[in-house]
């Protein structure tokens, strides 16, 4: 594969969604925006433990995985012809960095011919170690509308030991909260986000500190349920279990709308949740909407949500841990039962 900003990876679903694959989605999941990865031959220069992508992972770069799932390669101008052929039943380009010293101008690069060429709304996902003075400036007026950063992780702490120097990898907490501020500052409010990955090694109460801080700074925060990449770092992980995902897929919601303050929730010993203070009719309320376990994601031109991501945290079959679209009745039926409501309640503050 040539060291060349030519190349793009797509995702499988997305590969699907284009044409390009041959497939059939499980339950009928419509992918509305097609997300797309830059690629290298020296592969990404980050050493991040939970990511597939890593520097220390064994392997080829073409044949490694990101979030468990193929990223085809495809040529820069067929994607843009397959989502040009396709662009009326879809709502957003994505377009993700990794770490490599030509990652940045060929995002703006590629941001320019993306907003020519298709007209769709579009989010970068960035890489705030390599985004120079003024390089936030330069994307917005590359097309770019919303930003996404990967924080991955919920503290200082759990980010030094699986993306920074903890990890051998190039980044620091402090760049990151940094470019956040400033693209929350020129973009607006509500139209960054940052992926946060729970189960890296994180208390809940890290992570409800993390959520008041964004919620505070008017930054959306998607979570990402860990899911080990095998011969990573950490793919010997377990993956957190579905109540305690399910409880701060909860959490999230209730906070960030403002149903429940940080201090409405409890904690064990271990710094996990144990409670959360809101009303019967509150938490009845949240479950029934669905919407604290649909994906988080940037909203399509019509305001609804945009990026689905199937699959990327979960397999066909197995429990969504995050919904690509609405919740069914019997979808909620299920979520009530991996709550384990009655215990959240009784320790309620």
């Amino acid at each position: 594969m040539r060291d060349s900003p030519a190349y793009l990876q797509t995702s499988l679903a997305a590969a699907m969604a284009l044409g390009f694959r041959h497939g059939r989605f499980y339950r009928d999941v419509s992918l509305t925006c097609i997300n797309l990865l830059l690629t290298y031959g020296g592969g990404c220069r980050a050493n991040c433990a939970f990511c597939g992508l890593a520097q220390c992972r064994p392997g080829e770069t073409a044949d490694k995985s990101f979030i468990r799932v193929e990223w085809p390669l495809l040529s820069t101008d067929a994607l843009m012809e397959g989502i040009a052929r396709h662009r009326e039943r879809l709502k957003r380009v994505c377009l993700s960095m990794v770490t490599h010293p030509r990652a940045y101008r060929d995002t703006v690069k590629i941001s320019r011919n993306i907003t020519a060429a298709t007209g769709l709304p579009l989010s970068a996902l960035i890489t705030p170690t390599l985004v120079p003075r003024g390089g936030l400036e330069e994307l917005k007026d590359a097309g770019v509308g919303r930003i996404g950063v990967g924080l991955d992780a919920a503290s200082a702490r759990v980010f030094h030991r699986t993306k920074g120097r903890g990890a051998g990898g190039p980044h620091r907490w402090e760049r990151y909260w940094e470019v956040i501020q400033a693209a929350r500052d020129l973009f607006g409010p509500w139209t960054v986000s940052c992926h946060i990955i729970v189960g890296i090694g994180e208390t809940d109460r890290e992570l409800v500190e993390l959520f008041m801080r964004l919620k505070g700074q008017q930054v959306w925060a998607h979570l990402f349920s860990f899911y080990p990449e095998p011969d990573s770092a950490m793919g010997r992980r377990q993956r957190p279990s579905l109540v305690r995902w399910r409880r701060l897929q909860l959490a999230r919601y209730l906070l960030e709308t403002g149903q429940i303050g940080a201090g409405d929730l409890t904690y064990n010993t271990r710094g996990f949740m144990s409670g959360i203070g809101a009303s019967a009719q509150a938490t009845d309320r949240a479950i029934g909407s669905g919407l604290p376990f649909i994906t988080g994601g940037c909203p399509g031109e019509d305001g609804a949500l945009g990026c689905t991501r199937p699959f990327g945290s979960y397999r066909p079959g197995q429990p969504f841990r995050d919904f690509p679209f609405m919740p069914d009745s019997q979808d909620i039926s299920r979520i009530k039962r991996e709550l384990r409501l009655d215990r959240l309640r009784a320790n309620s503050p």
